[in-house]
């Protein structure tokens, strides 16, 4: 009966082994908590969207097996330790790549420590040195200010003509990256501009609405400043007696501006970068399409589209590949034409800027509102390289 038995039990182990459900983590990371949380929510939000995809698909193929994609997100609070740290702790959970994170502390912070781990990363920000060639498994999901910055001012002047603008930001790299791009883009197009940096974390911004008044703008520019900063700065410049436009040259966020300032008719005339034309019919179709598979409303705004490009090249990536092996992945993704089924065609840039063709350039948007009347998104469409 025992030899009968351990036989049975023999013959039943490779059966019982073949039966093991096959899991590929990936990462999410980003703010997932204070005023840039929607931008970290809108990152966690593409990647479970992609990963339930490829899911309904029959999953992703590792060594010829399908297997199904789980997320796990890190809250990285927009700091260079919290990406770091972020790194770390996925990589401890044998997690090899990484959709996010997103400013430009966090970029900062994640590159070296996810290239000793053996990482992909995706980071958003909009840093000078968001890339680097001696970080080839960190990707780009989108160009910075200094790309189309000129192009969306010469735009915009036509609703709002100007001679002077003061930019606001934080007083980190995250802010002043891009705040200083945007200043030399307004310079370039003959406007006096002034920059105002503030402490991330500050709630009260007074004495800075203060000092604008008393220089007396044309517009205030909000910069890289996280969408519920960004909205609050709105409401007290408004509530100081500041009437001019109000620009966002650093990013999307306008619906969560547009809940803490107080409304369109607190903005009144605004204008504001959009990563991807967030009118075209089929980029707007993705939060119904979400919403079919997932069964609940998407988190994290237009944010939510402009991410989704990247974690759906990646998993398709992964599958080419066969492993989740990053230096697999990324020459599998290096070869990949830029191309999403509901944001269309763009093209592998960054050479020029970074010294390292790794980010995706797709067409982009101008939103204005004029008068409290949102006038929409337009696209811009871009060249390659």
């Amino acid at each position: 009966m025992k030899l009968g038995l351990l036989i049975a039990t023999a013959l039943a182990l490779p059966v019982a082994a073949h039966a093991q459900p096959c899991e590929l983590k990936i990462g999410a990371m980003g703010p997932m908590s204070g005023g840039a949380a929607q931008w970290g929510l809108a990152m966690l939000t593409a990647a479970q969207f992609a990963a339930a995809e490829v899911n309904q698909a029959g999953g992703v193929k590792i060594d010829g097996k399908p297997c199904k994609v789980t997320v796990v997100p890190y809250d990285s609070k927009y700091t260079a330790d919290g990406a770091a740290a972020g790194s770390n702790a996925l990589a401890a959970q044998d997690i090899h790549v990484i959709i996010g994170p997103v400013g430009s502390p966090e970029a900062t912070g994640i590159k070296p420590v996810a290239a000793r781990n053996g990482q992909i990363a995706w980071n958003a920000a909009y840093a000078k040195n968001a890339l680097e060639p001696k970080y080839p498994l960190m990707f780009h999901i989108a160009p910075g200010p200094a790309a189309w910055a000129d192009a969306m001012i010469k735009r915009v002047m036509k609703d709002f003509p100007m001679k002077s603008v003061a930019l606001i930001a934080p007083n980190d790299q995250g802010g002043t990256d891009i705040a200083t791009v945007d200043a030399e883009a307004y310079r370039a197009n003959g406007l006096k501009t002034t920059e105002e940096y503030y402490q991330r974390g500050t709630t009260n911004f007074a004495p800075i609405v203060t000092r604008i008044l008393a220089a007396n703008p044309d517009v205030v520019d909000t910069a890289s400043s996280p969408p519920g900063d960004a909205g609050v700065i709105v409401k007290q410049l408004r509530l100081a007696g500041f009437k001019g436009p109000i620009g966002r040259l650093g990013g999307p966020g306008t619906d969560e501006i547009l809940r803490v300032s107080g409304g369109i008719d607190v903005l009144q005339n605004f204008y504001w970068f959009e990563t991807v034309p967030t009118d075209d019919p089929k980029v707007k179709a993705i939060d119904d399409e979400y919403r079919k598979l997932m069964g609940k409303d998407p988190v994290g705004g237009t944010s939510f589209w402009a991410d989704l490009p990247a974690a759906r090249m990646t998993l398709k990536a992964i599958g080419i590949a066969g492993t989740d092996d990053a230096q697999k992945v990324a020459a599998a993704l290096r070869t990949l034409p830029v191309e999403d089924p509901n944001i269309g065609k763009g093209y592998w840039g960054g050479k020029k800027q970074f010294g390292i063709a790794q980010e995706l350039q797709f067409p982009f948007g101008v939103g204005i509102i004029k008068d409290g009347k949102n006038l929409g998104v337009e696209r811009q469409d871009v060249k390659p390289e």
